[in-house]
C-alpha cells in the first residue's frame, strides 16, 4: 500500500489552526480520508540559519513535517519571487513583475532545502503530490537527490502562453524543472495547453498526442483536473448561517434593499477596481436602483509586504470613498467594503441572502467562490451568479452571466440584468450550475489526480488501472528504492467512480 505525500509551501498545522487558504479548503478532506504525511514550511520565521530536520506533528490520522524559514528567505522567495514574479506573471499580468536575480536565488535555494529535509522522509513505494507555483523547481530538486517516487505536479492558478513567460528571465529553467515529474495537473484546458506550448518552446521538449510530452528521454503527462468544493455540505452550512446572529444583523441593516456581494482576497488579479467601476456605471445608468441596491465587497487584506498590495489597498480606498461621496446620499450608501477576512460559514450565510454574486477576477486558476455561491442558494429563490469569463470556473459555470472584467458598461448591464431577472429564469439557470458542482468533491478531484500519477509509472498495457493510496501507519522513514515505487502498484484496487483518464479534456461530467 502506498502513502500520499502532499507537499505545499504552508501547511495547516492543527496545533496552530493555521489553514493554507484555498489550498487547504480543496485538501482537507482528501487528507482526512486518506491520511499520509503533509510536508512544507511551518509559517514560522527563525531568526538565524536553520536545520534541515523537519519538525514532526500528527493528528487524525495524517503526519505533519515542517521546517521554518529565516527572515531573508521568507522575503525573497515567498514575497518577491512568488508573489511579486510568478503570480503577477502567471496570471498574464507581467507590468506588476518585479525581477531580482537575488530573489530568483533564494527561491530555488528554498526548494532545495524542502528537498533536503524531505527526502530522508519518504518511503520506496511513497507518492508525491506538489501543490502550486511556488514550489516550481521542487520536483528536479528531489529527483536530483535520488527519489525515485512517482511525482505529480498541481498547478492551482492559470498558466501563461510562451510569450508572456519570457518576461522573466528565469522561466524556462522552471519549465525544464516541471518536467521532471511524471504528472502535470492544471485547471483547464487552456492553462494546459498553455504549458504545453511554453515547454516546447522555452525547454525544447516534445509534444505528443493524448496530452504528453517527450523530454530528457522521459515521457511527462499533461491533464486537466478542475478544483472542487464540497457542495452539498457548503449548502448545508449556508442554509443553516442565513438566519445566524451574523446574517440576521446583515439582513436589518439592509432594511428591504438587495444585496450584491463580493468575496475576495485583495489582489490585483481579483478585478476589484474594474468591479467598482461597474457598480458607478450601473447606478448611473440606471437611476431606479438608487436605495433599491446595496454592494458588500469583502477583501480580505492579504500580502501586505508585497508593493502592488499595499498600492491597490489605497487606490481601493480611495475609489470605494469616491463612489459614496458622489452617488450616497445622507442615509443611503450604495458600497460597504470590509478589508478583514470574514468566517468562511458567516460568508456562506451572506451569500444565500443575496441577489447578486459578483465573482469578476481579471484572471483566475479555478475561483472556488463562483461554486461556494452557486451552492449556497435557496433553490427556491436563488440568487444570480455574474462570472467572469477569465475564471476557470466559468467552463463549469457557463450558465452564469458570463462578463468581460474590463468592460465597465458590460458589468454595468450584467448587474442589471441579474437584478431584474425573474424567479423561473433564475431557478433554471441555478439548477444547471447547481448539477455542474453537486456531485464532485474535493476528494473525487484529488483522487482522479492520483489514479491518474498512478498510470503515469505503469507499463502501457496496465495504465488503466489503478493503485490505492494507504493512510500513513507511521512517521517512520525508509530508504530510498532504485525502482520506481508505480512497479509494485498494479492492480491494488479498482478503477475510482467518477475518475476520468487525464487524456480526455474538459473532464467528464459526475452527476
Amino acid at each position: 500500500m502506498n502513502r500520499l505525500v502532499v507537499v505545499s509551501n504552508r501547511v495547516p498545522l492543527p496545533s496552530s489552526g493555521t489553514r493554507a487558504g484555498g489550498l487547504a479548503v480543496a485538501l482537507d478532506g482528501l487528507m482526512e480520508k486518506r491520511g499520509g504525511l503533509w510536508f512544507g514550511w511551518s509559517g514560522a520565521i527563525s531568526p538565524g540559519p536553520t536545520a534541515a530536520l523537519a519538525q514532526m506533528e500528527s493528528a487524525a490520522g495524517i503526519d505533519y513535517a515542517t521546517v521554518d524559514l529565516t527572515q531573508d528567505e521568507h522575503d525573497r522567495y515567498y514575497n518577491n519571487f512568488s508573489n511579486g514574479v510568478l503570480w503577477p506573471l502567471l496570471h498574464t499580468m507581467p507590468e506588476l513583475m518585479r525581477f531580482d536575480r537575488r530573489d530568483a536565488r533564494v527561491y530555488r535555494e528554498v526548494n532545495t532545502k524542502l528537498a533536503a529535509s524531505l527526502q530522508p522522509l519518504l518511503r520506496p513505494t511513497d507518492v508525491i503530490w506538489i501543490h502550486d507555483y511556488h514550489l516550481m523547481p521542487l520536483a528536479a530538486c528531489l529527483r536530483a537527490r535520488g527519489v525515485k517516487c512517482p511525482i505529480g505536479f498541481f498547478l492551482h492558478i492559470p498558466f501563461a502562453s510562451p510569450d508572456v513567460l519570457g518576461a522573466a528571465p528565469e522561466v524556462a529553467a522552471l519549465v525544464r524543472d516541471l518536467l521532471a515529474a511524471d504528472l502535470l495537473g492544471f485547471q483547464t484546458d487552456n492553462d494546459l495547453a498553455n504549458f504545453a506550448a511554453g515547454a516546447v518552446a522555452l525547454a525544447g521538449a516534445q509534444r505528443l498526442p493524448s496530452n504528453a510530452l517527450i523530454f530528457g528521454g522521459r515521457r511527462i503527462k499533461l491533464g486537466v483536473f478542475p478544483v472542487e468544493i464540497e457542495a452539498q455540505a457548503f449548502a448545508r452550512t449556508a442554509a443553516r448561517m442565513e438566519y445566524s446572529e451574523a446574517g440576521e444583523r446583515l439582513r436589518r441593516s439592509l432594511d428591504g434593499q438587495k444585496l450584491i456581494l463580493g468575496i475576495d482576497r485583495l489582489d490585483p488579479t481579483k478585478g476589484l477596481m474594474q468591479r467598482l467601476t461597474g457598480l458607478r456605471a450601473m447606478l448611473e445608468r440606471h437611476d431606479e436602483w438608487r436605495r433599491k441596491i446595496v454592494m458588500l465587497q469583502i477583501a480580505a487584506e492579504s500580502r501586505k509586504d508585497v508593493a502592488s498590495y499595499r498600492v491597490l489597498r489605497a487606490a481601493l480606498d480611495a475609489e470605494a470613498g469616491s463612489l459614496n461621496a458622489d452617488l450616497g446620499e445622507p442615509d443611503w450608501q450604495p458600497l460597504r467594503v470590509v478589508s478583514r477576512a470574514a468566517d468562511r460559514s458567516t460568508v456562506a450565510g451572506y451569500m444565500r441572502m443575496a441577489h447578486v454574486g459578483l465573482v469578476t477576477p481579471l484572471r483566475d486558476g479555478m475561483n472556488l467562490v463562483a461554486k461556494e455561491f452557486v451552492a449556497a442558494q435557496s433553490p427556491e429563490d436563488p440568487g444570480v451568479l455574474v462570472l467572469s469569463r477569465f475564471a476557470g470556473a466559468a467552463r463549469q459555470l457557463s450558465d452564469a452571466l458570463l462578463v468581460n472584467p474590463h468592460d465597465p458598461d458590460a458589468m454595468a448591464e450584467a448587474m442589471d440584468t441579474a437584478l431584474r431577472m425573474g424567479l423561473a429564469e433564475r431557478q433554471e439557470r441555478w439548477r444547471r450550475l447547481w448539477a455542474a458542482i453537486e456531485n464532485r468533491s474535493p476528494a473525487l478531484w484529488g483522487r482522479s489526480f492520483l489514479a491518474a500519477l498512478m498510470r503515469t509509472g505503469l507499463p502501457l498495457s496496465k495504465q488503466r488501472r489503478v493503485a490505492t493510496i494507504a493512510p500513513s501507519a507511521s512517521m517512520a522513514a525508509a530508504p530510498l528504492a532504485a525502482k520506481p515505487a508505480a512497479a509494485t502498484m498494479i492492480g491494488l484496487v479498482e478503477r475510482l467512480p467518477g475518475e476520468r483518464d487525464p487524456d480526455t479534456t474538459p473532464p467528464r461530467r459526475l452527476n
